[in-house]
């Protein structure tokens, strides 16, 4: 099975990516650059864990950097900033989806846990599949942090994904965790979506994993 796995370079999408390498024929790794919004640092942890998870892992490895920025500003210019965070992961899956559809990939693997953050309440996680037509697979949506932790540390990526990096500016201050579809539809009316994620899917990079 040809897996594209949303990969940030945090503790959890690594974990996330190893739990299914016994289904794995093929994995493609999806980096989202939300830069300006972040430093630099949190592409160059995604690179580490990548590299370590190809040591890793027994299936050859492709990977690609979408630049999200652009689309994020677009969103924070004209939509409601509380939904950012749901917007910003509904748009996570599209990019997914397009590249697997790109490279004949089943499903998309994210690094979700439930209830961790904002955007990983039972609702929001709703509204966020909701975007796409692709199965979802959340291997990790039933371990709390401290589970997570210690399967980074045996596998040897903890450290690279902790490596100190600036936190989202664009994150609002009071993210919505019961988002409501209906409203996030309308708000994502006000841009030109398809055209948002296509310029990103065209613009994204391949990058060779060492």
């Amino acid at each position: 099975m040809k897996l594209v796995c949303l990969v940030s370079g945090g503790i959890d999408s690594p974990v996330a990516v190893y739990s299914m390498r016994h289904w794995a024929q093929e994995y493609i790794f999806v980096h989202v650059d939300n830069r300006p919004f972040t430093g630099d640092q949190g592409y160059q942890n995604f690179l580490a864990v990548a590299t370590r998870l190809k040591a890793l892992l027994p299936c050859p490895i492709r990977a690609y950097r979408v630049p999200h920025g652009p689309v994020l500003q677009r969103h924070k210019q004209d939509c409601n900033q509380k939904l950012t965070c749901v917007f910003c992961k509904r748009m996570m899956m599209r990019y997914g989806e397009a590249i697997a559809q790109q490279h004949g990939a089943s499903a998309v693997v994210t690094g979700e846990s439930l209830g961790q953050v904002a955007s990983q309440t039972l609702q929001n996680l709703r509204a966020i599949e909701d975007a796409v037509h692709i199965p979802i697979m959340r291997p990790l949506i039933g371990l709390d942090k401290e589970d997570i932790i210690r399967v980074a540390k045996d596998i040897g990526t903890f450290e690279l994904s902790t490596v100190r990096t600036t936190g989202c500016a664009a994150v609002p201050f009071k993210p919505a965790t019961r988002a409501r579809l209906d409203h996030i539809q309308l708000e994502e009316e006000k841009i030109p979506l398809k055209k948002l994620v296509q310029e990103a899917v065209d613009g994204a990079e391949e990058i060779k994993i060492k």
